[in-house]
């Protein structure tokens, strides 16, 4: 493929912030009184505890950014509704602050994340904004109606995954990660290139060889790395083992 890019630039943080209004304006919409239909995304999980998980991730990040430190004390952000506050309403005020406190602050303010090359809000402008749209999709597999993931916040999704999680964090899989091998990853005119090592992932955005592939709509491969698809929702070609070693590593960082 000849047009294929081997940079990626992130979204504008304008962009972020809409899809974050939309995603979690749809979580509001879509949940409906009976909070306790099963997610079945996520087995184990209704929808109350997906609102309360992304609700209290909001908060969290807040703390993040106010503080400018890692939060380690409970009380420093909220962890779901109290006493007998409705979970819709609370959901609402930590997403309202946390869209105000990224307004406010912008994409350069010094923040502390867990990523240590992006010490700054604009990680959270990215990592927030993903955030919803995963647990948006999962709240509406609730109740059975699932919309599409936009192709653009898709695609970006799809990179930060890939390197912020399967490579960053790569030392979570352990010392002996199954796979070893390249996979290649496409969508579009996108393309990654993963080295899967034994302890590492290496992430080259240029093409090249490869022993296995997976492909797919930016929407579905998105969701399909952060485990919400079957494989049939994608295309998987070569190397069964090495396909096997991807997924395998992607359940450990996706949880």
């Amino acid at each position: 493929m000849t047009d294929t890019a081997t940079t990626y630039d992130w979204l504008p943080p304008d962009d972020y912030l809409r899809h974050l209004r939309a995603d979690t304006d749809r979580i509001l919409d879509v949940a409906d009184d009976d909070l306790t239909a099963e997610v079945p995304l996520c087995p184990g999980w209704n929808v109350r505890d997906a609102v309360e998980h992304t609700g209290s991730v909001f908060s969290h990040k807040v703390a993040a950014m106010v503080g400018n430190a890692r939060p380690t004390e409970a009380s420093q952000w909220s962890h779901g509704p109290a006493g007998d506050e409705d979970a819709m309403s609370w959901f609402r005020v930590q997403r309202d602050e946390l869209l105000a406190t990224l307004e406010s602050r912008g994409p350069g303010a010094a923040s502390w994340s867990w990523h240590e090359d992006h010490q700054n809000a604009g990680f959270w402008f990215r990592r927030m904004a993903q955030e919803a749209a995963v647990h948006r999709v999962d709240v509406e597999s609730g109740y059975g109606a699932i919309t599409p993931v936009d192709d653009v916040l898709a695609v970006d999704g799809i990179d930060e995954v890939l390197d912020w999680f399967l490579s960053y964090q790569a030392e979570d899989v352990g010392s002996d990660a199954p796979g070893r091998g390249t996979v290649a990853v496409r969508t579009g005119h996108r393309i990654w290139r993963l080295d899967l090592q034994p302890d590492a992932v290496v992430v080259s955005r240029e093409p090249g060889p490869a022993e296995a592939l997976v492909s797919g709509e930016p929407g579905e491969l998105y969701l399909w790395l952060w485990g919400r698809r079957p494989d049939t929702a994608v295309v998987l070609e070569g190397d069964q083992d090495l396909l096997a070693g991807l997924r395998a590593r992607l359940n450990v960082v996706t949880q």
